[in-house]
């Protein structure tokens, strides 16, 4: 896989010992992380249509482990979004 320009400049830097000092700031760092996690955890209400056949299927699945079935539907999708899951149309 090639380099992008970013990744050039680094090892251009590193090559010729070029590499720049930069001051450690564990508040900045500590801030953007937080940050980071907060905007992984939020979440987003949505409306969506779907066959009820489909959600009284997956109520009845999720009633028989003890789950919502909203969570199931999220699992669902996020496993999809990380690529857990394959979808096959």
């Amino acid at each position: 896989m090639p380099y992008d320009k970013e990744e050039l400049e680094i090892i251009d830097a590193i090559a010729s010992n070029k590499l720049e000092s930069v001051p450690f700031d564990n508040n900045t760092i500590k801030s953007d992380a937080k940050y980071s996690l907060e905007y992984l955890k939020q979440k987003k209400q949505i409306s969506i249509n779907m066959k009820q056949s489909d959600l009284d299927f997956i109520k009845q699945k999720a009633n028989d482990i003890g789950i919502s079935y909203q969570n199931i539907i999220q699992a669902l999708v996020h496993n999809y979004a990380t690529g857990k899951l394959e979808l096959r149309i």
